[in-house]
This record gives structure tokens, sequence and C-alpha cells, in this order.
């Protein structure tokens, strides 16, 4: 089935595009949400309008992640967590955790799902990358503290241990008789 896209369909295509789709895709989907129609020569005229349209909403929306990729590069987060002494966390700092703080931060509304890939189970500073959209995709700083304070690997404490002996003979102090 062709189709004419009249909104910007993620792994299909701009608006303005005539692209060809599964019957299936494009009568369940792309028809019912109003993203697509079916290409018919009408339909094409009208593709032009559609395509100005997009191409002014994509430079509008370049704008603002741009902007917003700007402020989200001086973002500085920071959590805390119990660690072992090795540095890795008991648990983690999700993804969710990161959007949640981020938002906060920002005043924003940046869905979870495009903040990070995994959650981060390390004390210290990570690069937690931000999808924005197409080419925007800014790195925030967050840092990971031990509940105690420090930021790495727990480093262990050694006391050193003297132990005093008496340095006596074999044969003066001790006899085998004795035993």
């Amino acid at each position: 089935m062709k189709v004419l896209l009249k909104q910007d369909v993620e792994n299909i295509g701009m608006a303005g595009e005539v692209h060809k789709v599964s019957n299936g895709y494009g009568r369940n989907f792309l028809l019912p949400q109003g993203l697509a129609v079916i290409a018919s020569p009408g339909m094409l005229k009208q593709a032009d309008v559609w395509r100005r349209k997009a191409q002014a909403r994509r430079e509008e929306l370049r704008q603002e992640y741009q902007a917003l990729a700007n402020r989200i590069e001086n973002v500085r987060l920071s959590f805390t967590a119990r660690a072992g002494e090795t540095g890795k966390l008991y648990g983690s700092v999700t993804t969710s955790q990161i959007a949640d703080a981020l938002n906060e931060e920002l005043g924003t509304e940046i869905d979870r799902r495009k903040v990070g890939v995994e959650p981060l189970r390390q004390l210290g500073e990570h690069k937690v990358v931000v999808r924005l959209g197409g080419d925007f995709q800014p790195e925030l700083t967050v840092v990971i503290e031990n509940e105690a304070g420090e930021t790495g690997p727990i480093a262990p404490v050694y006391e050193e241990v003297v132990v005093e002996t008496d340095d006596f003979d074999d044969e003066d102090e001790f006899d085998e008789d004795d035993e």
C-alpha cells in the first residue's frame, strides 16, 4: 500500500513523502491515527502544502532542541547510594530517577525512555546521554556518592599490627623434659 504521510513518522519518513508500507500497518495504524492518507493523484497535490508545514515545524523543533541541549549539557546531578567496598552499588540509579531529577532541575517533561541506556551501578561520575531527537543527543553529568560521602571505590583500611616477641634461647627457657 502506498501512503502519503501527513506528519513525520519515526522509522518511516517525513511529512509530504510517499512511502510503501504493509497493508496492515497502513490500515490499522497510519490511516486511523491520521498520520497518512492513501496516495492518490488528488492527495499528491496536497503533499507540497504538508511538506512546507512540516519543514517549518521541524525548524521550530530544531531551535527548541538546540536550546534544551545547551541547558542539559550544563546540568550536574548528584545521587547518594549504599555501595560495597569495591564501589559497586547495592542497588542502582535508574534512568527513571535520572529523568525525574533532570525534569525537576530544568522544569521540563523529558520522557524517561529517552534518558540513558541502562541503570548506573557504580560509584563515581558518569556521562548520561539524553536522546532528544535527530542530531540532538546532549550528555549530562551524574555523580553517584556513597552514603558516607565518597565518590570512588572505598579503600580498605589496614592497620599495622606489631607483634612483640621475647627473644629467648631454646636451651635456657625451654626444656623438653617439662612437657
